[in-house]
């Protein structure tokens, strides 16, 4: 069963390199370029109070990844220096039409939400031929290797598609490596594709070039 949320047919853009935002996972943000301070402020004024991620195609802003996910603002707090706290909640995956002019300083994109119903599923998609015990020690090899660090008991415990799209989130893998990830279809298919990511990167298939 889906949320009886409202999508809109256009959305707040924040292009962030790097960033994206997975079904059905949270996001931290910190606010501080007037333009998204003023996007933030408008936002919470709607209804949806959606805001939708999306990643600069080739690094620059005068390009959009096709494909970006819109979060709704679930948490905000400002801090002593003006900058903003906020935490996205994941809605839908959308595909980017185009971006409409308009008067705001940040910018605005009309986008499509069809193809994308499961993002807004009550429960979380299954991966049935999710091997665990060969995906956790990929993992751990590759932690170890980069030096990088993570709750186990947490992971452990976490469902398949918590573990695999909050990974697809954090790791740090390029821009377009994440986007790849994110334009999954479903689950299964990200597992497969962040696996292989993993198995590159241990066997030196990656460089510094790649790297965030």
């Amino acid at each position: 069963m889906a949320r009886g949320i409202d999508l809109p047919e256009t959305v707040p853009l924040f292009p962030l390199p790097g960033a994206v935002l997975m079904p059905r996972t949270r996001l931290p943000l910190q606010i501080f370029e007037p333009r998204y301070l003023q996007m933030v402020e408008d936002v919470l004024k709607t209804p949806s109070r959606l805001i939708g991620m999306i990643q600069p195609a080739e690094g620059g802003l005068d390009s959009l990844a096709s494909v970006g996910c819109a979060g709704r603002i679930v948490a905000f707090s400002e801090l002593d220096d003006g900058r903003l706290m906020i935490s996205l909640r994941a809605r839908s995956r959308f595909r980017l039409n185009e971006v409409r002019p308009g008067f705001t300083p940040y910018l605005r994109g009309q986008v499509n939400w069809s193809g994308y119903e499961g993002d807004l599923a009550l429960q979380p998609e299954e991966d049935p031929r999710f091997d665990r015990k060969g995906f956790m020690a990929r993992l751990g090899r590759y932690m170890e290797q980069r030096g990088l660090s993570t709750d186990w008991d947490a992971a452990e415990a976490s469902e398949a598609e918590t573990l695999v799209n909050s990974l697809s989130m954090l790791l740090p893998f390029a821009p377009e490596e994440k986007q790849a990830l994110l334009e999954a279809p479903v689950l299964a298919g990200r597992r497969e594709l962040l696996e292989g990511l993993l198995e590159y990167a241990l066997h030196g298939g990656d460089n510094e070039e790649t790297i965030q």
